[in-house]
């Protein structure tokens, strides 16, 4: 089957079935999950904010890196310009991821299409690529996978907010690395064989070069513009029946 083959509802499973998968699909990484979350409802109150406020920006935001540059750069009175510019140049980067999956939710009724987007956090982006790649992807299967992960960023956030100064330093206890940690998994689930080098290599140079000489968060888009371009250079199509094979995977 081709990669990121559109959503076909008459060849899903049922409704439940799906909602299962993707909550299963999430499960793995919600512990992550859970304590980046924490993190940053405790760091959100002591840079101010109460947790109602921390829960309206969990459930509108919905975006871990954008909160964490916001919450570092929170000052009163607050400077609303700088923070969403910031914002801006962190979430640029889903200029290319929902590119990517715009073949997956092709089918899909525009505004059901518009609100997933929405929920398409790192993780979710990831694991739908892969459950597409498969043949298997499903709007349900979305709904289950997306649903799980906000309720626990949610839940989470709220929680580091209510416990308050329990966790002044992350990095003193290691959490500062969660991030990193589950996106290394996320990137071996997506491993296809040796033609995937390439891209990640240059996505990585590139964002580790524009991050020692570039101010800000320009690298986060850098390396995933670099990703892009180096893939869509070299991109070829795969000859059918070769998907998987151990000569391209080893």
């Amino acid at each position: 089957m081709a990669e990121n083959a559109p959503f076909n509802q008459a060849s899903q499973p049922t409704a439940r079935a799906q909602l299962l998968a993707g909550a299963g699909q999430a499960l793995p990484v919600v512990a992550g999950v859970a304590i980046f979350g924490t993190v940053w409802g405790a760091l959100a109150v002591q840079a101010g904010l109460s947790p109602l406020e921390v829960a309206l920006m969990s459930g509108l935001v919905f975006s871990g890196a954008a909160q964490f540059v916001a919450i570092e750069l929170w000052s009163s009175p607050v400077a609303v310009g700088t923070i969403a510019f910031a914002s801006l140049l962190v979430g640029l980067r889903h200029v290319l991821m929902g590119a990517s999956i715009e073949p997956v939710l092709r089918g899909i009724r525009p505004g059901h299409a518009y609100l997933a987007l929405f929920f398409m956090v790192d993780e979710a982006w990831a694991m739908s690529l892969r459950r597409a790649g498969q043949g298997k992807f499903g709007i349900h299967f979305y709904i289950g996978l997306c649903g799980l992960l906000y309720l626990s960023w949610l839940t989470t956030t709220v929680a580091g907010a209510l416990l308050g100064g329990l966790v002044d330093d992350p990095a003193r206890y290691g959490f500062d690395v969660v991030f990193t940690a589950v996106f290394v998994v996320l990137i071996v689930g997506l491993w296809q064989g040796r033609r995937d080098v390439a891209p990640w290599a240059a996505s990585a140079i590139a964002a580790i070069a524009c991050h020692r000489w570039v101010p800000g968060n320009w690298y986060i888009f850098v390396g995933g513009a670099a990703g892009l371009a180096t893939a869509m250079l070299l991109w070829s199509p795969r000859p059918e029946g070769t998907e998987g094979e151990a000569s391209d995977a080893d």
